[in-house]
């Protein structure tokens, strides 16, 4: 069986077009037919079916939709293993949604200039949600928050940056004291089912804060825009992301000592990808080959 075909049937289910598909693989769509045409005869059962204007998966294909992406994991899992993917392959990355819209794009502008022929696949999610999938080895890494709990043996973790809490509040009001607007002003919640949800819940509990609570949401840069919009202030992990450079907010630094929120990249180190991930956090400036910190992380370069 071509792999190349169990490709180009993926691509046809993914954009839902035959024609579409042939497209981004440079292919005319009567080639991307007679390869799925091949497909079916080796399989003996019909794969796809026109569904209006779009063409989508049967029953049999519904089988094979899975199936197909497994073995193809795999293949490149022995290609990667026997060397012949060290400047090409795919690496799917998980990443809490901050990363994105911090350190990530920058990490992933450095690795493409270096890894051309690599495809990365970007899955978003809680640090719970990533850890879960690095285990079932759904994921190559993961950048994520460092977890609450003893890391396994067969994973390795390299700290990208650690953020202090914070309050945010509208510009107008920075040289006011923290607490007096903890107090005083609608409290935006970060999520407490996140870790720095997690953290700024403990710190108001510590300063004996009983807010005057508004919103309770999951996105930083949701609050931020809340916040300069003059919604209420909050207790945020200090996240270095350009997207938060056009809000009129200011950081103000909190009179109790806070936890600090530690993520960074996990990865398995029996990957069959290992260079490839290597490289991924060679990328954001971090040294693979030294010691483990007593404290779990890794020192980045540089610092």
């Amino acid at each position: 069986m071509e792999t190349a075909y169990l490709q180009s049937f993926l691509l046809v289910v993914e954009s839902g077009s035959m024609s579409e598909a042939a497209r981004r693989l440079d292919l005319t769509p009567g080639a991307v037919a007679q390869q799925i045409r091949a497909l079916e005869r080796e399989l003996a059962a019909p794969l796809l079916a026109r569904a209006g204007r779009t063409v989508q998966p049967t029953e049999a294909g519904h089988r094979l939709v899975q199936r197909a992406r497994t073995l193809l994991r795999d293949v490149s899992d022995i290609k990667a293993m026997l060397g012949s993917e060290a400047a090409s392959g795919e690496l799917v990355i998980g990443t809490i949604n901050t990363a994105i819209h911090s350190l990530l794009p920058d990490i992933l502008a450095r690795f493409v200039k270096t890894h051309p022929g690599v495809k990365v696949f970007l899955q978003s999610g809680t640090t719970a949600t990533l850890y879960k999938a690095m285990q079932q080895g759904e994921l190559d890494a993961a950048v994520c928050l460092y977890p609450s709990f003893a890391l396994a043996k067969t994973f390795d973790w390299a700290l990208l940056r650690e953020e202090p809490l914070v309050l945010l509040a509208p510009s107008r009001l920075a040289r006011r004291d923290p607490h007096e607007l903890l107090r005083t002003s609608p409290l935006i919640r970060y999520d407490r089912n996140l870790g720095g949800g997690k953290q700024a819940d403990r710190y108001l509990r510590a300063a004996d804060i009983v807010p005057q609570e508004r919103f309770e949401l999951s996105s930083l840069l949701a609050i931020a825009m809340m916040v300069d919009r003059g919604l209420g202030v909050s207790i945020v992990p200090d996240i270095a992301s350009p997207l938060l450079d056009g809000q009129r907010v200011a950081k103000i630094a909190l009179p109790l000592p806070s936890e600090t929120r530690r993520f960074g990249i996990l990865w398995s180190r029996a990957s069959p990808r290992l260079k490839l991930i290597h490289g991924f956090v060679e990328s954001a400036g971090l040294v693979t080959a030294g010691k483990v910190n007593g404290n779990g992380s890794r020192k980045p370069a540089g610092r």
